[in-house]
């Protein structure tokens, strides 16, 4: 029987979604996602088990493709014993009809999150799953599409969505701008980075850049952009060799220049397991996969089982606020409770528990983002692995203001205020900063990681006052705040002594990844370096983690 136009459309999208899927094979491991959702790959399942029974319960996540998952009631291919229950699916704003776009790439990367398959269990099984399908877009970009679909996505569940997962992109070709490049004013991610900010929810984007052809929106500065790994003996430990990273060696052929990010902005911050990952088609038939689009949803998936431990503490811990929600809390948590090198037992390596190769079998010792205060993320390993595990531990530090000593693992969601006109230049001597300061000496030879996360400001140019996105508006840039982030000696208050530094000009991201010298009292620095004209207040969230002397608590 001959494919009807459609299937054969939403074919040539599976084709055009990052490396979405790399092989449909039935010799590869039956229990591929289940490796990769356990201690060989992000190590979440433990987190479904006693004494957390962290599985996602009420927590609401999105997903926007091309196409969208199979549900039970609607759709004739689901039946009621599917395991991957979605909670409700869209047409752009809208219920789609019956058998409507249902699509098995969709499909398989729901799987990843939310599937209750015994074998193949998901990351966050008992997570609330709202999908939204683009449709056919023809002859034009579909970027207009794709926001309207992720605002409607975010807005479901009263608004209360924590994350949403992007599997796909749109190609450089089809952006309507002249000469486009990945500079952040296309206008899919100049909605993404808009959204995150009104709607508090954090974007997952798959993060292959290169010759794919698809790297729009991974030029985002508020999201996360993963890369995906694959397993060696078992254990996801080195990043893909299909990965393309942030500065690829190579031109595609759709593009007179290599696409890759404008400047010295890199764009992967994560990496998770990708590679031969066994995911369900929308029948709950099996299949496996490798790409990007299977790294994407183990973080998003992620992020929903770490806000579901956040809204425990809410309701039993008054000192826990809803700032633990925050986007960039999350953000920062995930970023900097990331494996590099496996810890020795000793915990001077914070724990890790896999030493990560990129694609010329290095570490994070070896690269540039090591040795160059100017670049806080590997350009293909970005801060390192997911480890959900690590996370929660990362998460259970507690949020602290700085204004009293803080302990060697912890967060802190701050207000940076400038006491200056956005006019007036700043010196060293005029930019605001806040210090946290160890309360315990830290161990020398030890190593200490902090990531400062904030986001670039987007607002709609919204022609009606309606206060959403409709399909003919747009969005203005107004800039990004410029923070720094500094390990000094605790006694030492000029940055030019400082023992390490991220201060990058161009990212929304710092991360320090150092040595501790020598045992004594530190702090960490953040430094409200430049502002834009219409932010005189910045947000941020920081996360560290550091080893105590001796060891003190």
């Amino acid at each position: 029987m001959s494919s009807s136009p459609l299937a054969i459309f939403l074919r040539s999208w599976q084709v055009r979604c990052l490396l979405a899927i790399g092989a449909a094979s039935l010799g590869m491991p039956v229990l591929a996602l289940s490796n990769s959702v356990g201690s060989g790959g992000i190590d979440a399942r433990q987190l479904h088990d006693e004494p957390y029974a962290l599985t996602g319960y009420k927590i609401a996540i999105g997903q926007v493709e091309i196409g969208r998952p199979s549900l039970f009631g609607l759709d004739k291919v689901a039946g009621a014993d599917l395991p991957v229950k979605v909670g409700q699916v869209f047409f752009l704003d809208q219920p789609p009809s019956p058998n409507q776009y249902v699509d098995s790439h969709a499909a398989n990367v729901a799987s990843v999150m939310i599937s209750q398959d015994k074998t193949l269990t998901g990351v966050a099984p008992n997570a609330i799953l709202y999908a939204a399908a683009v449709g056919p877009i023809r002859g034009r970009s579909g970027q207009p599409d794709e926001c309207f679909a992720s605002q409607q996505v975010a807005l479901s569940n009263g608004g209360d969505v924590r994350a949403i997962n992007f599997s796909f992109g749109e190609s450089l070709s089809r952006d309507p701008r002249p000469n486009a490049r990945l500079d952040g004013n296309a206008l899919l991610t100049k909605c993404i980075d808009w959204s995150q900010r009104v709607h508090d929810v954090l974007y997952v984007i798959a993060g292959n850049q290169g010759g794919g052809g698809i790297p729009i929106p991974t030029d985002n500065f508020n999201g996360i952009n993963v890369a995906y790994s694959r397993a060696v003996d078992g254990q996801f430990i080195k990043v893909d060799f299909a990965n393309l990273g942030s500065e690829p060696d190579f031109q595609p052929l759709r593009s007179r220049v290599p696409e890759t990010n404008v400047g010295d902005r890199r764009s992967i911050n994560l990496v998770a397991p990708g590679s031969q990952i066994t995911v369900l088609n929308p029948d709950g038939e099996s299949r496996t996969v490798s790409g990007s689009s299977f790294a994407a949803p183990h973080v998003t998936a992620t992020i929903a089982l770490l806000q579901e431990w956040v809204d425990r503490q809410i309701r039993a811990d008054a000192n826990w606020s809803l700032e633990a929600r925050e986007p960039m809390v999350m953000k920062a948590v995930l970023l900097n409770s990331a494996d590099k090198l496996a810890d020795r037992g000793d915990g001077w390596l914070l724990g890790m528990t896999r030493t990560l190769l990129d694609k010329s079998n290095q570490t994070w010792l070896e690269s540039d983002a090591y040795a160059d205060p100017a670049r806080p993320l590997h350009a293909e390993l970005g801060t390192g692995h997911l480890n959900a595990s690590r996370a929660l531990q990362q998460l259970q530090g507690g949020q602290w203001s700085g204004a009293e000593p803080v302990p060697a693992i912890g967060w802190s969601f701050g207000t940076a205020e400038s006491p200056l006109p956005p006019d007036l230049p700043r010196t060293e001597h005029t930019n605001l900063h806040r210090d946290y300061v160890f309360e315990a000496a830290l161990q020398g030879g030890s190593y200490l990681s902090a990531t400062l996360t904030w986001e670039r400001l987007v607002v709609l140019n919204d022609a009606n006052g309606n206060g959403v996105f409709d399909l003919d508006e747009s969005f203005a840039d107004r800039g990004i705040n410029n923070l720094d982030l500094y390990l000094m000696r605790a006694e030492d208050d000029d940055i030019a002594d400082s023992v390490w530094s991220s201060v990058s000009a161009v990212d929304s991201v710092e991360h320090i990844f150092t040595q501790i010298p020598a045992t004594g009292q530190y702090k960490l620095r953040v430094v409200y370096r430049q502002q834009v004209p219409d932010e005189l207040a910045q947000d941020y969230a920081l996360a560290w983690w550091a080893v105590p002397a001796n060891g003190a608590k």
